[in-house]
């Protein structure tokens, strides 16, 4: 092996070990939901400014979060992502070959954030478009904001203060079958940074609470923790294939951490799409003494 190669190689493991510190350092046409070894892990290098990490080496690192979450995706028929960061913090890791795709529901949350701080009159529309995911209600929201481009400025300024520089928010609709603020595009890393930051922004209180009131039909994926904030989404592309994705903080030993993930199945089936949520979130349920959590300053 040459100089240059082991030097590479060398750097190569830094960061991977770097990366493994840290874990021990739908807004449109929605359906009802129903009721409820040692391997080769690719560890992303990832910069907490940016997006999702593209370069990345393979490891053995048996019995980690990274090597068992590469076991379940490898049994996935589908795409699937996971983003892992403390409360408060900036340091992100992340899991899968799902990396962006539309918001769905999930942007409800800073819609609901941002509605609030307009009126408190927006409380009950809030209510039903946070727990029980309510089209109607967030629609209300919307155009209690002004609609197209201010209510737009308003929903990305909401964004803005949880940490996420990236995500624009359509001022017009650009789906028949969707709303225009659910087709905006939210990276998982994206995603995962404003969860970290979301009990941070002023006057999220109330929605963050709401987070907690999610209808027992909705709680699959991060529903099974009683811990959890969260808020889901889920919506077909234009093929009729259903994405599903989460967002939310749950508690770990060592304090609260943001999680995202998202699902895309081949089959295109939202159940199957719920279920890879629930395999994910059950794995991530046995690792919580890796990951480091925190608080808001």
């Amino acid at each position: 092996m040459t100089k240059n190669r082991r030097r590479r190689v060398r750097s190569a493991l830094s960061a991977v070990l770097g990366t493994v510190a840290l874990l021990a350092a739908a807004c449109g046409t929605e359906p009802a939901a129903p009721a409820r070894t040692t391997t080769t892990a690719t560890a992303p290098v990832v910069d907490p400014g940016a997006g999702m990490g593209s370069d990345s080496i393979s490891i053995a690192v048996p019995g980690s979060l990274a090597a068992d979450f590469a076991t379940l995706q490898q049994g996935f028929r589908g795409t699937a992502g996971l983003a892992v960061m403390p409360v408060g913090g900036d340091k992100m890791v992340t899991f899968g070959n799902w990396t962006s795709g539309p918001a769905w529901s999930t942007i409800k949350v800073p819609l609901a954030i941002a509605a609030l701080r307009n009126s408190s009159a927006a409380l009950t529309s809030a209510t039903a478009a946070i727990t029980a995911s309510d089209n109607a209600a967030a629609e209300t929201l919307w155009q209690s904001l002004g609609g197209g481009s201010s209510a737009a400025a308003a929903v990305e300024g909401v964004l803005r203060e949880g940490g996420d520089a990236n995500t624009t928010v359509p001022t017009v609709r650009t789906r028949a079958d969707a709303s225009i603020f659910g087709q905006a595009e939210w990276s998982l890393a994206d995603q995962a940074r404003f969860a970290a930051h979301l009990s941070c922004v002023p006057q999220s209180e109330r929605v963050v609470g709401l987070m907690q009131q999610i209808i027992p039909s909705h709680r699959w994926g991060l529903g099974a923790f009683s811990s959890a904030e969260f808020k889901g989404g889920w919506g077909p592309d234009t093929s009729g294939k259903y994405l599903v994705r989460q967002f939310g903080m749950i508690d770990s030993p060592s304090g609260r951490i943001a999680v995202a993930f998202a699902a895309q199945p081949d089959s295109g089936a939202f159940n199957e799409g719920m279920t890879m949520l629930d395999k994910m979130a059950t794995l991530l349920s046995g690792h919580l003494g890796e990951l480091a959590g925190g608080r808001c300053p």
